[in-house]
């Protein structure tokens, strides 16, 4: 698929099954995973979504990707009505489980994708929420259908209410100095087809131009991420990164103003060296949570929020 083309319904069926399968397995384990006591890095971005919602004055919030209701089930507060939804059976599950015990209604959660406007519509509702939380989607979206998912969203929204959706932060590549910055380099940056178009007689010195820019990188890390069974890993399905920057614009073109960006899960150092002095690479990298507005985030940190209000 080239940019610029409408992704066909086979492939957006394709794409979702796979992704439906890489997470099939993740319904029971995912939040003890990623949100518990024994998670690498602590949930940084759930507090930081928390203190969003709550400044904003949420009053009726869809979560579309839900999971397992991740960061749902810190999310139910008086006077709130809560909805999610996910594209896997298994995650809705749980998710209806989890809120269940917090006095939550089984058809507040539902399954569904973000490629369908009406999914965004609650089974025994309508839409016109005053917040939507997207969290964990956006690295799964096909770059063509990237503009109609934005305005998926919108639509799902009061006049005036608020977008808050992740995605992981592409320049991270120019930091971590690894096979993400490799390839972020050859595909992003180097004119790699117009030089050797006009490399001419010195074709073989633009190859071992790029031969020794690849030797600058640890490009044998970090590790493919596989599955636990027989369905595929994370880094098996489509999980995009994105341009900070480049998203923004996207938003502010899709009928949404006041268009922030807030950054998380900061590097105090690239994680390549980061084993010589991992306590201190540790605290130092979560001091730096504390301003999620910090410039070096465009950089350093490997994961943001674009958070933006519907005009």
């Amino acid at each position: 698929m080239r940019q610029g083309n409408s992704m066909s319904a086979a492939d957006r069926d394709s794409v979702e099954r796979s992704i439906k399968h890489c997470y099939s397995t993740w319904g029971t384990s995912y939040y003890a995973d990623y949100y518990g006591a024994d998670a690498p890095y602590p949930p940084v971005h759930l507090d930081l979504v928390s203190r969003l919602v709550a400044e904003r004055d949420v009053k009726r919030l869809l979560d579309a990707g839900c999971g397992p209701a991740s960061m749902l089930r810190h999310l139910v507060a008086p006077g709130r009505d809560i909805y999610g939804f996910d594209l896997t059976p298994e995650m809705v599950v749980e998710a209806r489980r989890v809120l269940a015990e917090q006095g939550v209604p089984a058809d507040h959660v539902w399954e569904g994708s973000v490629a369908v406007r009406a999914d965004f519509v609650a089974p025994t509702g309508n839409a016109d929420y005053d917040c939507v939380l997207c969290s964990g989607v956006m690295p799964h979206i096909a770059e063509t259908t990237e503009t109609d998912i934005i305005a998926n969203i919108r639509d799902a929204l009061q006049p005036g209410g608020h977008a808050i959706v992740e995605a992981r932060n592409e320049l991270f590549s120019m930091f971590t100095l690894n096979r993400y910055s490799h390839e972020f380099f050859l595909k992003q940056l180097l004119p790699v087809d117009e030089l050797r178009r006009q490399a001419g007689d010195e074709g073989d010195g633009m190859n071992a131009a790029l031969a020794q820019v690849e030797r600058m990188f640890r490009t044998d890390v970090p590790p493919i991420r596989q599955g636990k069974d027989d369905e595929p890993g994370y880094d098996e399905v489509l999980s995009r990164t994105h341009n900070p920057l480049l998203l923004q614009q996207k938003f502010l073109a899709t009928g949404f103003t006041n268009v922030q960006l807030y950054y998380y899960h900061f590097h105090c150092l690239p994680p390549v060296v980061s084993g010589h002095a991992p306590r201190l690479f540790r605290e130092i990298s979560l001091q730096m949570e504390a301003n999620p507005k910090d410039w070096r985030g465009l950089f350093m940190a490997s994961a943001f929020f674009v958070v933006a209000q519907r005009a």
